[in-house]
């Protein structure tokens, strides 16, 4: 039996995993796919047509497992069997494939490997802009401590511990939310994570810009992030009516409400453009309120349009717009923690 590839790396991206062919002289293949947590999720006879298998599509197969589970341990055993004129089969040699599957649906352009070695798991390449009062998250393969360095407006800087508030024995959640590295009587200015060789540089906005909405949504390594969007803000419902005259009067009998939010992501820098795409082909966002000063998950949304255009002009200053709409069907949401407001929590604190 010759397999290729004969062995799989530790890790392998969903969106990377090859075609398995097998070379034999047998009469099949007895193939078992188990995932740890889910069992045999495969478990099929295959016969050789000119002495060779191949498994194809094992992304296709995985990707669904690795989605929920995000790092989802795989084995794939081939065995090799011959079967005489009774039925009867007899074992000729068996193979073990093994990796983690990590859920992905980007192409990196490099393994699972290195990419989990020196990178968060994000498509921000870059600094990302913050603000004091945000919730900031960042999650990356590995269980290494992480350390914070926070810079000051005084020229001085402060190590702090990140705090780990996620993740299980194959992958880490990091809150890494700007007020954690707050010292009195100094003025915050940007903080830099790093976790082994993995580095992530949050700069501080100063004018701390109204957000609206602000977006948590599952990105192309199945990780939640938030997007704070700084733009202009706008609510349009739309009401399908119904009407049936009854005797001498018209009655509505059916009106369907739709409540949708058109959003402006604000000026975004070159890293960021990338990053943004990444929210509009997400399948899960949520919609954060905020109360008190703390942002709290709302509503689930599901993005309906975006227009995501970049030119090359030196003076173009990029910013995608999208619409939104809540996900559940019934649009008449009340906010009962904010009263007096001429429209609801996903507006931010300029409308009272």
């Amino acid at each position: 039996m010759i397999v290729t590839p004969s062995s799989f790396s530790s890790r392998t991206f969903s969106s990377g995993i090859p075609d398995v062919s097998v070379r034999t002289s047998a009469d099949r293949l007895h193939v078992v796919i188990s995932v740890n947590g889910y069992g045999e999720i495969f478990n099929e006879y295959l016969y050789p047509v000119g002495g060779l298998v191949t498994i194809e599509e094992l992304d296709i197969l995985m990707t669904p497992y690795a989605r929920r589970l995000l790092v989802a341990p795989t084995a794939i055993n081939i065995t090799e069997e011959n079967v005489d004129s009774s039925g009867e089969a007899t074992t000729v040699s068996t193979l073990l494939l093994t990796t983690d599957v990590i859920f992905c649906i980007a192409d990196t352009g490099t393994t699972a490997d290195d990419y989990c070695s020196r990178f968060f798991l994000t498509l921000l390449r870059g600094s990302k802009r913050t603000a004091l009062g945000r919730l900031e998250y960042l999650h990356f393969i590995g269980n290494e401590t992480a350390s914070v360095t926070a810079s000051y407006d005084d020229g001085s800087s402060q190590t702090f511990q990140a705090t780990r508030v996620g993740g299980n024995s194959y992958y880490s959640t990091l809150d890494v939310s700007a007020d954690r590295y707050v010292s009195e009587g100094k003025g915050l200015v940007s903080y830099t994570v790093n976790a082994g060789n993995r580095q992530m540089t949050f700069e501080i906005d100063p004018e701390a810009s109204d957000a609206a909405p602000i977006l948590r949504f599952v990105n192309s390594f199945g990780c939640e992030e938030l997007i704070y969007c700084t733009g202009k803000h706008v609510v349009s419902p739309e009401y399908k009516r119904q009407q049936v005259r009854v005797g001498r009067n018209l009655r509505q009998y059916d009106i369907r409400e739709t409540r949708t939010f058109k959003a402006d992501t604000g000026v975004l820098t070159v890293a960021e453009q990338n990053w943004v795409d990444d929210l509009f082909r997400s399948q899960e966002v949520t919609v954060f309120n905020i109360y008190n000063g703390v942002p709290t998950e709302g509503k689930a949304v599901v993005i309906t349009s975006s227009k995501s255009e970049v030119s090359n002009e030196d003076d173009a200053l990029t910013r995608f717009t999208f619409d939104y709409e809540y996900a559940q069907r019934n649009h008449n949401v009340l906010q009962l923690q904010r009263e007096g407001r001429i429209f609801d929590n996903t507006f931010d604190f300029t409308f009272n």
